[in-house]
């Protein structure tokens, strides 16, 4: 009996190895690297010819890459946030989260443009820059077309140190003191979750909605999630 189990056990395994062998392979989740992330360790490029080269070829394929950038007293420098920026926008690609990595780096999320995405003002005048040097790649140029295409280049929103409170908002906060209390005491990131809101809605019916729903907010002293 003991001999027939151990048969019945070696053919349950044997079949369950072809199985395995014949069916497409699942990819195992990645570890994580000595960065914290999972997946590929960050890229650390010297300058940025070497970022460019790197999306010349990838571009097209890679969903998105890391970058290790060294801050301004680093021992040995690489390409810096501001050249990397340019390149991606080049390619139509754009710079996502950023996290610490240790006392001489940081490292800094690029990925292709995600469809729809909102443009800011600063990158609609970096890009006017490139167009003009030249350094436009017709990937880069694509985005550009499309947000021209379906209105996103007339909407690019401002940066949090230079957006305002538009006029409507003002008004509105106006008729409102416990609201204006409340918004006027916000930090310069928590009013611009609002301000952001706003200048990014499409439609004037639901911009006068969203204006009123968010007075009735402060008014209770709460914070868009």
């Amino acid at each position: 009996m003991s001999r027939r189990m151990t048969r019945a056990s070696l053919k349950a395994e044997l079949r369950k190895n072809e199985d395995a062998l014949s069916s497409p392979s699942v990819p195992a989740e990645p570890p994580p690297t000595a960065s914290g992330l999972a997946g590929p360790a960050p890229l650390r490029l010297p300058d940025q010819t070497a970022w460019e080269q790197w999306l010349q070829r990838s571009h097209g394929e890679s969903p998105g890459v890391w970058l290790q950038i060294a801050k301004k007293k680093a021992e040995r420098p690489t390409v810096t946030y501001d050249e990397a920026l340019d390149v991606a926008l080049c390619f139509g690609w754009i710079d996502g989260q950023r996290k610490t990595s240790d006392a001489q780096h940081f490292i800094q999320r690029f990925t292709p443009r995600r469809r729809n995405s909102m443009w800011s003002r600063r990158n609609v005048g970096k890009v006017a820059a490139l167009t003009a040097a030249g350094r436009m790649t017709p990937a880069g140029q694509a985005e550009v077309d499309a947000a021209g295409a379906d209105g996103r280049w007339d909407r690019a929103y401002s940066s949090p140190s230079a957006m305002e409170v538009p006029a409507d908002f003002e008004d509105a906060l106006r008729g409102n003191a416990e609201a204006k209390r409340f918004f006027d005491a916000l930090g310069r990131t928590q009013r611009y979750v609002f301000l952001w809101r706003i200048e990014t809605t499409r439609r004037p019916e639901t911009r006068k909605r969203k204006i009123g729903e968010f007075v009735d907010l402060l008014s209770q002293r709460k914070l868009l999630q």
